[in-house]
């Protein structure tokens, strides 16, 4: 396969968003995340949705994002660049003319109970029974503000016919002001190859669907022609933004989950680089959108959801004890008596604060770093962010004996099946999923290597801990990297080797070629190792990954 890595990813648009945001050169390490295919795992999580959001361009210029949905099994993907969708386009969709003619195409496939996402772009076409998708930028996202939910199928819905209009109505404005999430698509259309030091025209071109959450009420509706969305922290990638610094022309939807109407959405966008933080502060940006067409579908999907708040459950905390400087781990228990979920080592917690001046709750997910077989409590071992709005809260205002809510750990990171060898690495708190995995190992009989840089001493979190694990097990063996050891870090007590791990460094720790690689750690630090370990002859089959970055 040919890898993105080898040239740069991101369009002119891109790289200026980057730049003006102050993120570095993107380009030196997110490579590896940009693939021109579909790795196995996410063709198979592809082929297992009922749906897929996409965006594109109408005959008319405007930029849309829509839903294209079919029976079970609708998708298929007969080879890592290419997806078939046997299924139809409703007529009244205001994209139906593109799957007609084919074209440039963005799509997100999203599972709302798990929290799963992938993102790619690629060129549409009719095929027989369907469409067919080749395949040209893709990488995954992190699953911050997604709100999880359970869809349903409803088979025989009286068709509804769709309301054209060039502003929203009051109803729809209540609609917005009530939603907590929606899908945003924008796109970039330059001559091919035309950019110097940047991504190859045919590469970059095309359009961009994404996901945006936040609690109910986080889109802003100014006017009934100009809504505002703010844009938080994350891969900083900067494709939807890259796409509007480039081409304004923007589309949003928003799902009706519970009757299956879809809110369409087309106009032009500007962005604020330094907006109101009173008015929301976990915005980095505003994103403002004029709207110059609506179109409103009631109905227009087969497919219900349902909100699992209600599988939410309240949790004390028992303890709070300082790991390092920055990282605090909060002990969990049961506020009810009832027992606490169980979970698999590597997964995360969702929890839900309520913060004073907030509107709504504030949600995120935090690995838990305990031994999964130890029922009492979950252990969450927190870095607190800066500008982290709910990590500063539980550092610094949540105290022991106060109730918070939680709902039942999940994620897909975790140990892989087998019993070959197991390698875990991670940086920083990266470490928090890599402990609750040693534990289980300790646990076993499987051999395994727990590989983790801190900058020094003083950072480093649970050596106590992970070298009691170590040395009660034989089967299991570690190395420390300092990447600045301070003056009262001593090598061969402390650390094992000064500086950061290198993929031939993980290679020399001959675990053989079924070795599994876990890693966690900085998007930076992700993309060097991925990328050398794939060089150095590694299936992108035993490399598994959580990246982590300023969730707050």
């Amino acid at each position: 396969m040919t890898k993105l890595a080898e040239r740069n990813p991101f369009h002119a648009g891109e790289r200026a968003a980057q730049r003006r945001a102050g993120v570095g050169d993107v380009a030196q390490w997110a490579g590896g995340f940009v693939r021109d295919y579909l790795p196995e795992q996410h063709r198979d999580f592809h082929a297992s949705l009922p749906f897929l959001v996409v965006a594109s361009g109408d005959t008319a210029g405007r930029t849309w994002v829509s839903v294209v949905e079919g029976e079970d099994g609708f998708v298929r993907s007969p080879d890592p660049r290419r997806l078939i969708l046997k299924t139809g386009m409703d007529p009244t969709d205001p994209l139906a003319g593109r799957f007609e003619e084919g074209g440039d195409i963005g799509l997100v496939g999203i599972e709302l109970a798990s929290r799963r996402r992938n993102r790619f772009s690629g060129h549409l076409h009719p095929v027989k029974d369907g469409y067919g998708i080749d395949i040209r930028q893709t990488f995954g996202n992190c699953p911050q503000y997604i709100h999880e939910r359970n869809w349903t199928r409803v088979r025989g819905a009286a068709h509804q016919e769709p309301v054209h209009s060039n502003q929203l109505s009051d109803r729809q404005i209540a609609r917005i002001r009530a939603a907590d999430t929606l899908f945003i698509g924008s796109g970039h259309h330059a001559a091919q190859g035309c950019e110097q030091g940047g991504a190859q025209g045919d590469a970059a071109n095309g359009y961009d669907a994404s996901h945006r959450g936040g609690p109910a009420g986080f889109v802003q509706v100014v006017s009934p022609v100009q809504v505002q969305i703010p844009d938080y922290p994350g891969n900083n990638f900067f494709n939807t933004i890259g796409n509007l610094v480039s081409d304004p022309r923007v589309g949003l939807l928003f799902i009706d989950f519970e009757t299956g109407g879809l809110l369409h959405l087309s106009g032009r966008a500007s962005v604020d680089w330094s907006p109101d933080g009173s008015v929301n502060p976990d915005a980095r940006r505003m994103i403002t959108v004029e709207i110059e067409a609506v179109v409103d579908r009631p109905g227009a999907l087969s497919l219900r959801w349902e909100r699992l708040d209600d599988l939410s459950r309240k949790l004390r905390l028992v303890r709070k004890t300082a790991e390092t400087s920055g990282i605090t781990s909060f002990y969990l228990g049961a506020a009810n008596g009832r027992p606490l979920d169980p979970f698999l080592a590597g997964q995360h917690l969702p929890v839900t604060v309520q913060i004073p001046g907030q509107t709504g709750m504030s949600g995120r997910s935090y690995s838990l770093s305990g031994a999964a077989s130890d029922g009492s409590h979950y252990r969450l071992s927190i870095k607190r962010e800066e500008h982290g709005l709910v990590s500063r809260f539980l550092h610094d205002h949540l105290h022991e004996g106060d109730v918070i809510e939680a709902r039942a750990p999940s994620g897909a990171f975790t140990l892989p099946a087998g019993d070959g060898p197991v390698v875990l690495v991670s940086a920083g708190v990266g470490l928090t999923p890599m402990l609750s995995m040693l534990h289980e190992l300790a646990a076993g009989c499987r051999t395994g290597w727990y590989v983790h840089v801190a900058r020094n001493g003083r950072e480093h979190a649970f050596q106590d801990e992970v070298d009691a694990l170590v040395a009660g097990n034989q089967n299991i063996r570690q190395k420390i990297f300092y990447s600045q050891p301070g003056g009262g870090d001593v090598a061969g007590r402390d650390y094992d080797v000064k500086g950061r791990v290198k993929a031939a460094q993980l290679i020399a720790l001959n675990q053989g070629a079924n070795a599994d690689y876990l890693l966690c750690g900085p998007s930076r630090f992700m993309a060097d190792l991925r990328g050398g370990l794939e060089e150095l002859g590694v299936p992108a089959s035993n490399i598994h990954f959580e990246t982590f970055g300023p969730t707050g």
